[in-house]
């Protein structure tokens, strides 16, 4: 069966016991500091249940998980003091990391005896690691697909371990003289072209948030107040021609240019399966001040074709979503 006919039926891996090692080995690496001296970690990976799947269908990589993690936490006071509790996330799944349906439902509990000292590492914990927590599961998706695609999508590249070359290409090489090559090895060429001629729209979002433009302006291109609303690392140094990432390198670009308090146009592309290697859209950011709100309106330019569903509920629950989520919300 050809390459491109393969990858289009339908076929699901079942890796939950990886999941559960990865949940193990990432968010154990999770711990925070708090401004009196105190710090608070994630000790152990209890318990994961649930299912998690890599599917393929029509050429895309979907994942497919829906888990309750079961966690413990320790910490210290200021004083040395060790302190110890539990938490539950009931819900870990692909509509909350990559669609933003719906907030992540964190259930605390505190195992230490109660005391001043010890209410302030329960705060601390409560308050920080969320934060760390929800940076660390955006990467989930990724690292899934980047550990088993390879064992779902058959490659048409004849030196694909386990993928034979055509039938037809063997018998040519065999009776063929050295000039019949030449087109051969021109082929890879055409189709990256093919590639890059994406059917396009547009898709446009709006929302109106309680502050300033140039407030918003800031927390939009700012590297250190990005993480607050995105919940992962970035990079940004707001210059033109300078290049960005978002949400921990899902999404990456280089800004065009930047007028502040009103515009920001930037390339954008999506770390996902489902976006076309090597295509760019421009994302263009406006900010219209009144007199108890700021409207910013995105409008992304070049979604290919059949993505914009898709793209408009990325922009609704990440950059919507999340403004609101620093209380920044309103509406329009």
């Amino acid at each position: 069966m050809a390459a491109s006919t393969a990858n289009w039926h339908w076929k699901n891996k079942n890796v939950t016991p990886w999941a559960k090692t990865w949940f193990e080995r990432e968010l154990t690496t999770l711990s925070v500091q708090g401004d009196g001296g105190e710090e608070a970690s994630i000790s152990e990976v209890v318990e994961v249940d649930g299912d998690v799947e890599l599917g393929q269908r029509k050429s895309k990589l979907l994942t497919i998980y829906d888990c309750k993690v079961e966690l413990k936490w320790t910490g210290k006071t200021a004083d040395g003091t060790e302190v110890a509790g539990r938490l539950s996330i009931p819900e870990v799944s692909h509509e909350i990391t990559l669609d933003g349906l719906s907030e992540y439902v964190w259930n605390w509990s505190l195992t230490t005896e109660r005391s001043p000292a010890v209410d302030a590492v329960y705060q601390l914990a409560k308050s920080r690691l969320p934060v760390a927590l929800e940076a660390k599961l955006s990467e989930f998706p990724s690292a899934l697909v980047n550990t088993h695609g390879k064992d779902l999508t058959v490659s048409a590249d004849p030196s694909r371990a386990g993928t034979p070359a055509p039938a037809g290409a063997s018998a040519a090489s065999s009776t063929a003289a050295a000039p019949a090559a030449v087109p051969a090895a021109k082929k890879p060429a055409a189709k990256k072209s093919e590639v890059k001629a994406v059917n396009t729209a547009t898709v446009s979002v709006n929302a109106a948030f309680q502050a300033s433009a140039d407030d918003l302006f800031s927390i939009l291109t700012d590297e250190k107040r990005i993480p607050m609303w995105t919940r992962a690392p970035a990079q940004s140094a707001a210059q033109p021609d300078t290049e960005y990432s978002l949400f921990g390198g899902g999404v990456k670009g280089k800004y065009i240019s930047l007028t502040p308090a009103k515009e920001i146009i930037q390339t954008w592309a999506l770390s996902s399966p489902t976006w076309p290697a090597g295509h760019i859209a421009t994302l263009t950011t406006t900010l219209d001040q009144s007199t108890d709100h700021t409207k910013v309106t995105w409008s992304l330019t070049g979604v290919p074709l059949g993505m914009e569903d898709e793209i408009n509920r990325n922009i609704q629950g990440y950059y919507v979503h999340g403004l609101k989520s620093i209380g920044l919300g309103t509406e329009l």
